[in-house]
């Protein structure tokens, strides 16, 4: 959370509380950086905190492949496809 709150410091006054202005600014920010930095920032969070990211991160893969495959209401499928462009 540590590294999330001084990102937020940095940018909060450029932020206008759409999601997109979150994942513009993250794919932004990790343009920039090698696995070793991004590795690094993990090795700082809390162990809760790595948790809660792979988990979310499980998550999300796994509704992108849920939609892809076909799997549950279009609805879903709809926005999980659209959504998974991100990643």
């Amino acid at each position: 959370m540590k590294f999330v709150n001084e990102i937020y410091e940095l940018y909060r006054n450029h932020l206008t509380g759409d999601e997109e202005d979150a994942v513009a600014l993250v794919l932004n920010l990790l343009e920039d950086h090698k696995k070793n930095d991004i590795l690094h920032v993990i090795q700082e969070m809390e162990e809760h905190e790595v948790y809660q990211m792979f988990a979310m991160y499980l998550i999300e893969m796994l509704k992108a492949k849920m939609a892809q495959e076909s799997v549950g209401g279009s609805d879903f499928k709809t926005r999980m496809v659209n959504d998974s462009t991100l990643h």
